[in-house]
């Protein structure tokens, strides 16, 4: 993407145009956010854009301006307030079926659903995890080395992997994972309408709920029997108990596959960068590698939703209370003011600083475990499959432009 294209973008919103958000990636340049998108970091970091019900909220796209708004207690994620910017007509009808959680709750409610589930994700104990992690990104590699080429690594590595770490570590049998994965797509489609919404919502909370209660008569060392021992006590309801681990299993799975998926293609696309990955032994470099992937990729499109709950003043402009706010991580992470020449894939740049998480209190919880699934399977990955390549022309590769969570659906690769 040029420069050029960039500036005009920028030129053409001063002008007046109202974008439609989301935009569409650019052709041939699928790891890019829209140029439309980019050309507002430098030109109009905030600005505002028409969402799929015509409500025009405020879209950030500025680094500083991001993490000075997600830090900001009069920025709330309770997407029931007038003028939330929703994503798409079943995330609205969700509205008043939803129990609290630490997705949708702020401030000292938010903390207090956020300690419950802090446990499980402490450094500490996702390092106790790396010798299990690394045994089942082995195993699966070894049933790709014996099976047929090409191989889909979508199906093979980076969707299997990651859901039997969090099924191990919530305590969801991992036998049902084709009808969590099933519901939680429904739940991240762009497009979802109320019925397959609700559709999608009804059947996970149900599955959590008698998966709770199991744990109530058989308690174990795990995430769903802890979520089961706090229901007892009264600190939660059992809707609560669901909602949170819906949430978790969602999100635990669904964001990790698609990095493995879209990075590895991305490490493809610039082999210079998969060789220095491939042939380090430093733990460092293999860590920092995995921070530059994440910036560069920023899976999470489409924006943060947030609403204001009284008058902002920033970047020379008022968002005013009861305005939808729409903050997007993509742009933010390749603001050339934060991360100079953000267009190249860098794993030797220093970027840790990255909004691939988000930022602030309502950062991803379970973002330890992210790095540590993501290091050790890239590292793996390239190393027992030094020789491996795209399988089909990357013009080919059909990528996650309808979710939320952007991706590929297959990845077909030989060696």
């Amino acid at each position: 993407m040029s420069n050029s294209s960039v500036s005009n973008s920028g030129s053409e919103i001063h002008a007046g145009t109202v974008l439609h958000y989301p935009l569409d990636r650019a052709p041939g340049c699928p790891f890019a956010p829209p140029p439309e998108v980019l050309g507002l970091v430098a030109d109009a970091p905030l600005s505002r854009v028409r969402i799929w019900d015509g409500s025009t909220p405020w879209l950030v796209t500025g680094y500083t301006e991001l993490k000075s708004l997600m830090s900001d207690p009069r920025i709330s994620v309770e997407d029931h307030h007038p003028g939330f910017p929703h994503w798409n007509e079943g995330m609205l009808d969700l509205v008043n079926h939803r129990a609290k959680s630490v997705f949708n709750t702020d401030g000292e409610e938010h903390s207090r659903f956020r300690r419950m589930m802090t446990k499980p994700f402490t450094v500490k104990r996702v390092d106790a995890l790396r010798p299990a992690i690394q045994q089942i990104t082995d195993d699966h590699i070894d049933a790709i080395l014996a099976g047929p080429r090409p191989a889909d690594l979508v199906e093979a590595l980076a969707l299997p992997v990651p859901s039997l770490v969090i099924s191990e570590m919530l305590g969801v049998p991992y036998a049902d994972h084709e009808f969590f994965q099933q519901h939680a797509t429904t739940g991240v489609s762009r497009y979802a309408t109320k019925e397959e919404a609700a559709n999608g919502r009804v059947g996970l909370a149900r599955y959590l709920i008698d998966l709770i209660k199991s744990k109530m008569e058989n308690p174990a060392e795990d995430m769903v029997t802890e979520l089961a021992e706090r229901v007892t006590a009264g600190e939660i309801s059992m809707k609560e108990a669901a909602q949170i681990g819906t949430g978790v299993l969602i999100a635990g799975h669904e964001t990790s596959a698609n990095m493995i998926s879209l990075g590895t293609l991305a490490l493809l696309e610039n082999p210079d960068q998969l060789a220095l990955l491939r042939d380090t032994d430093d733990p460092k470099v293999v860590a920092n590698a995995v921070e530059e992937l994440l910036r560069y990729l920023s899976i999470i499109q489409n924006g943060q939703r947030r609403v204001a709950l009284d008058d902002i003043e920033i970047g020379g402009h008022t968002i005013k209370a009861g305005e939808g706010v729409i903050i997007d991580l993509a742009p933010a992470n390749w603001d050339p003011n934060q991360f100079p020449e953000p267009d190249k894939l860098d794993l030797t740049r220093p970027a840790r600083l990255h909004v691939g998480f988000g930022f602030g209190p309502h950062q991803c919880v379970g973002q330890q475990l992210a790095r540590v699934e993501l290091q050790i399977v890239f590292r793996t990955l390239l190393q027992r499959i030094p020789g491996m390549r795209l399988a089909i022309p990357v013009a080919d590769v059909e990528f996650k432009h309808d979710k939320l969570a952007y991706g590929v659906y297959r990845l077909p690769v030989t060696w």
